[in-house]
């Protein structure tokens, strides 16, 4: 609730902790009039939350947010500790909390108050951008007003970028009452594990959320698998209410996990795949140079649809995205109807160049080696010719992946070129070292602009090629300096000075 009654426009919004969910331990009660994660935004009245970090505590700031004017100081035990001799000589109100993520992201979505009306989210370690936009553009089609919101920025009735897949919780429920406000009634998430273990979508009001497929992917963060599957598994257990439908796709190996924990939510299950107990059950898919027909069972009805998109994989995300339309009360005709007018998402198996031959060059976001793997596989049927790959892998990230990159290249290209991704801090050469051990016929060119020109060249009839692992990104990270690059452009222009050349 909010102080000194209706506001005028000049007037500032305020809200006290309690109307916050929050309560002081020092016993100061004060006017919230804003909240922030960044002591340098601080502005007089606001909240400060001081969260613990990776590398350094939040408490460490919360001398700088008290000189900015900071009202209150949301923190944990620790971060009381760090910055208890500044707390004691100002005025702002403490709240301390076991779990100040947690106590951020409800008290964010109290502070910002609206959401859309029908809001959804998708966990996985691949397809999530996928389905979230499909999602979106079956809404669409059936007329609503709808947005998605994750890696690409927010799509759809309504436009932002996006620094991160799944925002801190201020950004998150900003955007959400942004969206609400300008009319978008339907949204769809991604839900990044990232995200998750730091209870960023605590507080979204979920009516449904989809799980797509685990596989090995930010080790780097993640203590190990099983940390790195709980943390999945917090959209469900945690997030979701109980009166929410999730939708699993039962293909996975850990989709019987998932669909457990759901079930011991209270949750309902709809589930995706092609086993025939499936609700949503894939029965055949057929593949040409220009996507796919699939075949599938709702109701106990078969359905066929033209999709024109590339990979077999995504002829299931297309389900699993159907899945959570019909889990929220979406017309089931309606939404069937809707599938052969989805169009691909950038940077996923998008088709970037054809050369004069007709050899298509795609690009990808697969940066994992099962993403990889499945994208190889899934062109597999498209291609009468070679398939040949262009790839590398990111540094400052997971290690244990580089080699499972060359070895998922070496088993399913025909052609693979090794090259820099995003090195970030690390000598870029002994990232290639790392992939090119286990795919030692691969041909290693440093320059990314390089090897996908190389790669164009050794297009023939028939072939097609990978670009994987950037995808949408527009920047190549060399050190603390992101060059402008673009995979897409990249090939479009090999593509022209090839064909200019001839």
């Amino acid at each position: 609730m909010g102080f000194g009654g209706k506001m005028g426009k000049a007037e500032q919004k305020q809200e006290s902790l309690a109307a916050l969910g929050l309560r002081s331990v020092n016993g100061r009660e004060v006017a919230v009039t804003g909240l922030s994660v960044d002591s340098r935004v601080v502005k007089p009245g606001h909240l400060f939350a001081a969260l613990p970090g990776s590398r350094l505590h939040g408490g460490a700031f919360i001398k700088y947010a008290l000189r900015m004017g900071a009202a209150a100081v949301l923190t944990d035990r620790e971060g009381a500790a760090i910055a208890a001799a500044e707390l004691a000589a100002s005025d702002a109100a403490l709240v301390v909390a076991e779990d100040p993520r947690m106590a951020l992201s409800y008290c964010a979505a109290l502070w910002f108050g609206a959401q859309p009306a029908m809001v959804v989210a998708v966990t996985g370690t691949n397809g999530k951008t996928s389905v979230a936009n499909f999602t979106r553009q079956i809404w669409a089609q059936m007329g609503l007003e709808a947005a998605n919101m994750g890696t690409t920025g927010v799509e759809g009735a309504f436009s932002a970028p996006m620094s991160h897949t799944t925002p801190e919780p201020i950004t998150l429920h900003r955007t959400l009452a942004d969206m609400a406000a300008a009319g978008v009634t339907h949204a769809a998430m991604e839900a990044s594990s990232h995200g998750l273990a730091q209870r960023r979508l605590d507080g979204v009001r979920l009516a449904a959320a989809a799980f797509t497929n685990f596989s090995q992917d930010h080790l780097d963060y993640h203590a190990d698998f099983d940390a790195y599957f709980d943390a999945k598994a917090g959209l469900f257990d945690r997030v979701l209410s109980e009166d929410g439908v999730a939708v699993i796709n039962m293909d996975d190996p850990r989709g019987a996990d998932m669909a457990e924990i759901a079930i011991d939510r209270g949750q309902a299950v709809l589930t995706v795949g092609q086993d025939d107990r499936c609700d949503l059950r894939l029965l055949s898919q057929r593949f040409d140079d220009r996507g796919q027909d699939l075949r599938f069972e709702w109701d106990g009805r078969p359905h066929q649809v033209s999709l024109p998109l590339i990979g077999g994989f995504q002829g299931l995300n297309v389900l699993v995205a159907l899945g959570l339309v019909l889990a929220t009360g979406g017309d089931d005709l309606a939404a069937i109807r809707a599938l052969p007018y989805l169009t691909g998402v950038r940077g996923r198996m998008e088709l970037a160049a054809t050369r004069a031959n007709s050899a298509p060059v795609f690009v990808d976001y697969a940066h994992t080696p099962d993403a990889l793997r499945i994208a190889l596989t899934a062109l597999r049927p498209h291609v009468m010719g070679r398939l040949i790959v262009v790839f590398g892998a990111g540094g400052d990230r997971d290690r244990g992946k580089r080699p499972l990159m060359g070895q998922a290249a070496a088993e399913c290209a025909d052609l693979a070129f090794v090259t820099d991704d995003n090195p970030r801090s690390e000598d870029p050469a002994e990232i290639r070292a790392a992939i090119m051990a286990a795919c030692p016929a691969a041909v290693e060119v440093p320059d990314r602009a390089e090897a996908i020109l190389r790669a164009v060249d050794a297009l023939q009839p028939g072939d097609a090629l990978l670009i994987a692992g950037k995808g949408h990104e527009t920047g190549q990270i060399v050190g603390d300096t992101v060059y402008p690059f673009d995979d897409v452009e990249q090939a479009s222009v090999a593509v022209e000075a090839l064909e200019s050349a001839r």
